[in-house]
């Protein structure tokens, strides 16, 4: 997702001028929603540097410097890993006669739809001593499992819950490569790890790195797992200082802020330097025989698909199934009823929708001003939009708090709706925002054209003509928002108005508080409705079986 908005985004400078020049309220439309999208990193940047104490010497203290460590420490490990693995794995289900390869291309992908706190969750009542698979081992006799916490909780966590960002561009970049040159380098004496090495493998790379920068920017930005698994990141200085001392928590934000900006421009970079030509005429790609590796091969795909999707499902229906028996055996009953779980599933569609809309709504005037105007505001406007990928969700929730912290702000717009909603829309526009430049340009000119010349006005040829030609890709953008909103945690958390509660929070607090059956009731649904819409939005699209 994030590899086309930025090749959206480079392509936005090449359009060639489309229309008349564009009209003044088009354009004011455009500037000052731009704005709006910039504006909780410029806040945020502003209140570093307006506060009393020294930003500059904060940054370098070990308050700031020791978390920024332990997050570098982490990315670095979970991208690793997850490029190690999702590389392997996209080429055995691509290039390989793995059994039930199509099997596999379905299953592989699923991690996607598990939230990572979820993960963790599941992950640390599982293994833990006196988990699901405690039990399990204890009952072989084999002792107790060691405790999940810390660094290796939170690598192990973040990497099976991530790797799908680089096994999809992988598997797809895998599939387009055309057989030829690996003909010729067979015929030259290059056996297969020779050819995967000099052939496959240079041509998939530039596709391979862009997913693990973004899984790097997953793994700086993630808040849920890294709280449950105990391992101080920058996320995690940030939650427990925002309130207390709000100078370090700014100074932590602005690193956490340059950090997830440089991981996005290399993310960028990358991605416009991938091949994407089309590869027609080319030969079929080779389907390599891994002969005595075909068993080990299976099974290293299998194992990873139990333990990456099979286990944590299996948490959670154990917990759900554990909580419903014991409540209906006279044990403790549950805290929640089916009246909870239908208002926290209502909750998290409702908002995810009206957040949806909105993001449509607010992305079309600048995609239009840009794709059909090729307005220098138009473009800039564009920029930022898709620039607010780099800012993790804790600092654009950070951001409207610190707003609505004062008594005189919160008497005016703290605990609304409307505050939930610009949040989320700020943190996932720029998904909106690649789709909808994409809709607003497979519109023809000629067809607004042909209608301005029986008549037609602006607002009735956007009704009439380009609005059913674009439903498809916005309706694309808007579950795409929808999908992100209905597991975004520390917005969630930080700025929903009093009485408001969704899926996501409910599952965090359930699991804090040791509500271990509600949880995972809870999870189970979420994970449902995330399984639908990543199925029709992202697996069925990556592999037309």
């Amino acid at each position: 997702m994030a590899s086309s908005t930025a090749d959206v985004a480079v392509a936005v400078g090449r359009l060639p001028p489309v229309g008349p020049r564009p009209p003044l309220g088009l354009r004011a439309a455009s500037l000052l929603l731009g704005a709006l999208f910039a504006l909780p990193a410029a806040y945020l940047i502003w209140r570093t540097f307006a506060a009393d104490s020294d930003p500059a010497g904060l940054v370098l203290t070990g308050r700031t410097l020791d978390p920024l460590r332990r997050t570098l420490q982490l990315a670095g490990l979970v991208s690793l890993t997850a490029m190690l693995v999702g590389t392997a794995l996209a080429w055995l289900t691509t290039r390989t006669d793995l059994p039930a390869a199509r099997l596999w291309r379905v299953l592989l992908p699923l991690p996607l739809v598990v939230p990572t706190f979820v993960g963790a969750a599941a992950m640390i009542r599982t293994v833990n001593p006196g988990g699901l698979l405690d039990d399990l081992v204890s009952a072989v006799g084999i002792g107790t499992t060691p405790e999940l916490r810390g660094l290796t909780g939170a690598w192990l966590v973040l990497t099976l819950f991530t790797y799908p960002y680089v096994y999809l561009p992988a598997a797809a970049r895998f599939r387009q490569l055309p057989g030829s040159l690996e003909d010729s380098a067979r015929v030259l004496g290059d056996g297969p790890w020779r050819t995967f090495g000099r052939v496959c493998l240079p041509q998939a790379a530039p596709a391979i790195g862009a997913g693990t920068v973004l899984v790097f920017l997953y793994a700086v930005s993630d808040f849920g797992a890294v709280v449950l698994l105990r391992y101080d990141t920058l996320t995690r200085a940030i939650n427990t200082s925002y309130l207390t001392d709000q100078a370090v928590a700014l100074a932590l934000s602005s690193v956490l802020l340059a950090l997830a900006a440089v991981v996005v421009v290399a993310e960028r970079w990358l991605s416009a330097r991938a091949d994407h030509r089309p590869t027609t005429g080319a030969t079929r790609p080779i389907v390599y025989p891994l002969g005595r590796w075909r068993l080990p091969a299976l099974g290293l795909v299998v194992g990873w698909v139990a333990v990456a999707l099979g286990g944590p499902l299996a948490s959670l229906v154990d917990w759900s199934l554990g909580g419903l028996i014991r409540s209906r055996g006279g044990g403790r009953g549950l805290t929640i009823d089916g009246g909870d779980v239908v208002g926290a599933t209502w909750g998290s569609l409702q908002v995810g929708v009206l957040a949806a809309g909105v993001a449509i709504a607010a992305v079309l005037p600048i995609a239009y001003l840009s794709a059909r105007h090729r307005s220098t505001i138009g473009t800039v406007a564009a920029a930022l939009v898709i620039s607010t990928f780099a800012l993790p969700g804790l600092l654009v929730a950070l951001s409207v708090r610190f707003w609505t912290l004062p008594v005189w702000a919160d008497a005016v717009v703290g605990d609304t709706m409307a505050l939930l909603i610009f949040a989320y829309v700020v943190r996932f526009g720029s998904l909106a925002m690649g789709v909808t430049l994409v809709a607003v340009r497979s519109v023809p000119p000629r067809l607004g054209d042909a209608a301005a010349t029986l008549g037609a006005g602006r607002w009735r040829r956007l009704r009439t003509v380009d609005l059913p030609i674009m439903v498809p890709g916005l309706s694309a953008g808007a579950g795409l928002v929808l999908l992100s909103v209905m597991k975004e945690l520390p917005i969630s958390l930080l700025v929903s108005p009093l009485g408001y509660s969704n899926l996501a929070t409910r599952i965090f607090l359930s699991f804090q508080d040791a509500f271990v059956a509600e949880a995972g009731i809870l999870a189970l649904v979420l994970v449902a409705l995330s399984f639908v819409l990543s199925w029709f939005l992202v697996i069925r699209r990556a592999d037309h079986l």
